[in-house]
C-alpha cells in the first residue's frame, strides 16, 4: 500500500504534460555553495573501466542543430512525440500532427479540421510492414492514420481500455497502447481486443506511462508508474517484473540492486540491455548487473527524466526536464549534457567522466528548450522533442563510444574546462 500513498502525493503524468509553460525559460543553475567540493566519484559499476582512458578520450558531441518551430510550419511548437522513418520525421504536437519530408524539407501537418480524431498525440510509431501510422492520443484514444484517411479507435467503439494513450507501439500484428487504465493490444488482423490491468498482470498501480516492443528478443517493455518495468514475453505470454529490491520509495537505499525506483516513465531494450528512466534516476540492466545513473555524479542535467531511448548497449539518451543528457560510454562512464541558453538559440555542451567536467563546448545553435519529452535516433542523426520545437542534430562524423581527439575535435580540445564554482 505504501506505493499507492506515496504516488498520490507525486507529480502525476498529466501534470507533466500540462505544464509546459511552468518550465519555460528555466536554465540550469549554478552551485549556490561557494565551497569548492571535490565529490567521490561512483564506484564502477561491474563491466566499466578508466584504465589506460585519458582525457584525449572524448566521444562524439553533436556540434550542429536545426530547430523547427511554428515558423517552419509545425502546428504547436509544444513537442510531444517525434517518429524517424527512412523518408519522414513524424511529429506529434499539442495541437496537431506534421510529416516533414526527409528529402524536401517540406513539412505538411493535419488538425482536427483536417480529420485528425484529437488534437493532442502523445505517442508515435509506425508499422514497418505497411506504413501505416499509428497515434496515441492524449485523451481521444488512438488512431491510424492510412492512405491519408484517420480511423479512430476509443472506448466508446472499441475494446481500448482508456482513452489518455501514452504511449504506442507496434508489435508484430498487434497495436500496444498505455493507458492511464492498464495497457490494451489490438489486433490488426483479427479485429480483437486484450485488456492488461491489475487483475491479470502484475500491476501494483494500473498507470502504464510507455510501452516499446523489442524485436532482437521480441518481448513488450512497459514502464508503469508505480509498478516499475513490466517484461512481456510474445511467445509464451509470460510477465517478468522489475522492482526496487531495497523497497524503500524515499531514496535508493542499496545502489545497484535492481531498479532505481518504481515510478518509471519510460524503458529501452538495445543490444543486449535495458535502458529504464524514472523521476528519480535512470538505470541499465544488462541480464545479470544493474546500474544507476545519477545527476550529481554524472553530469545528466537532471534525474527527472520523461522519456529515455537507448542507441545501443553502451549508449542512451535522456529527456529530462533541465536539458538533454546523453550516456555517451557506458564502459567508460562518459555522459554529454546539452543545454540551451536562456536568451539566445545558442547553448552549451558538456562533456563528463566519472562526474568530472572534461570540456564545455560552446555551441552556437543548442537543441530548442531545456524541457524534453521525446527522442528518436535517425541513422547517425538524432531528433528530439522539446517544449519549444522540434530539434534536429546532425550527426556528421558520428561514431560510437570514445576516441583520441580528431581534426574536427579540436575545438572542443580548445574549449577551456569551466571553474568548479560553474560546475
Amino acid at each position: 500500500m505504501r506505493i499507492r500513498r506515496l504516488s498520490r502525493q507525486l507529480l502525476p503524468p498529466i501534470a507533466v504534460i500540462l505544464c509546459w509553460t511552468g518550465w519555460a525559460g528555466r536554465t540550469p543553475a549554478a552551485e549556490s555553495d561557494d565551497t569548492p567540493r571535490e565529490p567521490a566519484p561512483p564506484a564502477l559499476a561491474f563491466g566499466q573501466s578508466v584504465d589506460s582512458i585519458s582525457d584525449e578520450d572524448l566521444p562524439y558531441v553533436y556540434t550542429q542543430w536545426k530547430n523547427y518551430t511554428v515558423k517552419d510550419g509545425l502546428p504547436n511548437d509544444h513537442i510531444f512525440s517525434v517518429k524517424a522513418t527512412a523518408d519522414a520525421i513524424w511529429i506529434g504536437t499539442e495541437d496537431g500532427l506534421a510529416r516533414l519530408d526527409k528529402k524536401t524539407g517540406a513539412i505538411q501537418s493535419w488538425k482536427e479540421a483536417d480529420g485528425l480524431p484529437w488534437r493532442a498525440i502523445t505517442s508515435i510509431d509506425v508499422d514497418p510492414k505497411t506504413g501505416d501510422v499509428w497515434l496515441g492520443l492524449f485523451g481521444g484514444g488512438l488512431a491510424r492514420f492510412s492512405g491519408g484517411r484517420f480511423d479512430h479507435f476509443h472506448q466508446l467503439n472499441s475494446g481500448l481500455v482508456n482513452d489518455v494513450v501514452y504511449g504506442v507501439a507496434v508489435e508484430n500484428n498487434h497495436v500496444w497502447c498505455a493507458t492511464t487504465a492498464g495497457a490494451s493490444r489490438y489486433d490488426i488482423l483479427a479485429g480483437k481486443w486484450d485488456v492488461f490491468t491489475e487483475k491479470n498482470a502484475p500491476m501494483e498501480e494500473i498507470w502504464n506511462y510507455n510501452v516499446t516492443y523489442a524485436p532482437a528478443v521480441n518481448k513488450m517493455f512497459l514502464a508503469v508508474w508505480g509498478s516499475g518495468c513490466l517484461e512481456f514475453d510474445i511467445p509464451t505470454e509470460k510477465w517478468k517484473v522489475y522492482l526496487d529490491p531495497d523497497e524503500e520509495m524515499e531514496i535508493d537505499l542499496y545502489r545497484d540492486d535492481g531498479i532505481i525506483h518504481v515510478i518509471t516513465t519510460a524503458a529501452s531494450y538495445a543490444d543486449g540491455a535495458l535502458w529504464i528512466s524514472s523521476y528519480f534516476g535512470t538505470c541499465r540492466y544488462d541480464g545479470r548487473h544493474w546500474r544507476g545513473f545519477y545527476a550529481h555524479e554524472t553530469g545528466i542535467p537532471s534525474d527527472f527524466t520523461n522519456f529515455l531511448k537507448g542507441r545501443s548497449a553502451d549508449e542512451a539518451w535522456l529527456c529530462t526536464d533541465k536539458g538533454l543528457g546523453v550516456v555517451a560510454h557506458y564502459p567508460t562512464d562518459t555522459y554529454v549534457a546539452y543545454y540551451r541558453n536562456a536568451d539566445d538559440p545558442g547553448g552549451t555542451a558538456k562533456i563528463f567522466r566519472r562526474g568530472r567536467l572534461l570540456r564545455e563546448v560552446p555551441l552556437e545553435v543548442s537543441v530548442a528548450h531545456n524541457f524534453m519529452i521525446g527522442v528518436d535516433f535517425d541513422g547517425d542523426d538524432v531528433w528530439v522533442a522539446t517544449a519549444h520545437g522540434l530539434s534536429h542534430g546532425i550527426g556528421k562524423g558520428y561514431y560510437p563510444g570514445v576516441k583520441k581527439i580528431s581534426e574536427w575535435q579540436q575545438a572542443v580540445a580548445a574549449a577551456p574546462v569551466v571553474s568548479k564554482d560553474s560546475q
